[in-house]
């Protein structure tokens, strides 16, 4: 790997009979590249490639540039441009035009912290298996650190390997995904509800008002671990909420608790124009205050019976939200919007989110249950929802430029 410099490849124009790639470094400064090109212009060049970046005010700038003048003159003029400024200069010889059509893959490395080993490590492994790194940049400091490396891999599986290795092995959570169009097409996202876009679980807070919220926490951690079949256990526990008054619905449905990163996640893919909800196998007395609240697209999730006494039955009409449930209402909200599948993205944590995973464009195992990360595109394990809109190619600094355009821009501190 090497810092950001020109790719050596002629893009269009003329043939010229010398390549030049130029590298600058130093403080960075108002007019170094304007004063570079200036010098350049006086022999003619034609600019071939380019590349900058600037890391707490240290600039490295590359160009590629072709000319027919006389490459030693030309280098003469950039060192004493460079020079004046205060600036590193180094001018060498591209010969051959660099074969690379761009990274094949984008792996987002997400840690809190993010510690230089684990940088050290993946790109190591990665030069065991003939990886290399065109590229990095940090996409969030907030709340997590977050650096996106483009990287060309000969081998996709081998790649995908390596990454799950570290990130076990370091407690971080890394993504890879394929580079492309199809990773900026996506346009359609579901949350599961329950630890996922809320902190807790309906269930078990509507239980705790009859008294059987042990027994219903017994058997919500089975099912989430796949040992139960969902509808049997959702029938069990609905069955121990006979005799509540609906009323409590609303007063929980009013007292959910968002995941931090919840907001931010949901208001910024809907700038961008996706369709945005919630695909539970919880009650849709409660998420309609969730639906409000975050003023989401649609909903799928189970119906409470409720007696004309106004208590609940202990039973459930209409159709069951399961496991395959939610992959039939991923798949109808898809058709209903005219997005393709592959252009859908699905976060859920528990057994009966795996369908639904496995079916969407991409996949995110949130904190999820050790049998629903193997089956996911990607996890996440940080007690935040935004990070998800790392994954989907943004930086914390879109994501607040656009917050702060409207006065909605907040950092909460982080304990």
């Amino acid at each position: 790997m090497s810092a950001p410099g020109p790719s050596d490849s002629a893009v269009g124009g003329t043939d010229p009979t010398c390549r030049l790639a130029i590298t600058v470094t130093g403080a960075d400064r108002p007019g170094v590249t304007g004063s570079l090109f200036a010098a350049l212009a006086a022999h003619g060049v034609e600019v071939l490639d380019i590349d900058q970046a600037v890391i707490r005010g240290a600039l490295t700038l590359g160009v590629l540039v072709g000319t027919t003048a006389d490459p030693d003159l030309v280098r003469a003029e950039v060192e004493r441009s460079m020079t004046a400024l205060n600036m590193t200069v180094r001018v060498r010889t591209a010969d051959g035009a660099d074969s690379r059509t761009g990274p094949s893959h984008l792996v987002i490395v997400l840690g809190r912290p993010l510690q230089a080993a684990t940088v050290g490590t993946l790109a190591l492994r990665f030069g065991e298996i003939g990886v290399n790194i065109d590229a990095i940049k940090r996409v969030a400091d907030y709340p997590v650190t977050g650096l996106e490396l483009a990287v060309s891999a000969p081998d996709d599986d081998r790649l995908r390997q390596v990454v799950a290795a570290v990130a076990a092995a370091d407690g971080v959570d890394i993504a890879v995904e394929r580079a492309g169009l199809e990773r900026r097409a996506k346009r359609l996202i579901v949350f599961d509800v329950d630890s996922t876009l809320i902190t807790g679980e309906v269930i078990e807070m509507l239980a705790e008002h009859t008294g059987a919220l042990a027994e219903v926490e017994t058997i919500t951690a089975a099912a989430m671990r796949g040992e139960l079949d969902f509808e049997a256990s959702l029938r069990a526990r609905v069955r121990m909420l006979a005799g509540l008054d609906a009323g409590v619905l609303d007063e929980v449905g009013r007292s959910l608790e968002l995941t931090p990163g919840a907001r931010t996640t949901v208001r910024t893919l809907k700038r961008l124009g996706y369709r945005c909800g919630i695909v539970s196998g919880g009650f849709t007395q409660v998420a309609k205050h969730l639906v409000a609240e975050l003023d989401l697209d649609f909903v799928a999730a189970n119906t409470l019976e409720v007696g004309p006494d106004g208590l609940l039955t202990g039973d459930l009409v209409g159709d069951i939200v399961d496991r395959p449930g939610k992959a039939r209402a991923l798949a109808r909200f898809a058709m209903e919007s005219g997005v393709g599948m592959n252009q859908t993205v699905a976060v859920g944590d528990g057994a009966n989110d795996i369908d639904m995973l496995t079916a969407a464009g991409l996949g995110i195992a949130f904190n999820a249950k050790p049998v629903v990360a193997g089956f996911a595109d990607t996890t996440l394990n940080q007690p935040f929802l935004d990070p998800v809109l790392f994954m989907l190619g943004l930086t914390r600094d879109e994501v607040e430029a656009a917050d702060a355009a409207d006065g909605s821009l907040r950092r909460v501190p982080l304990n």
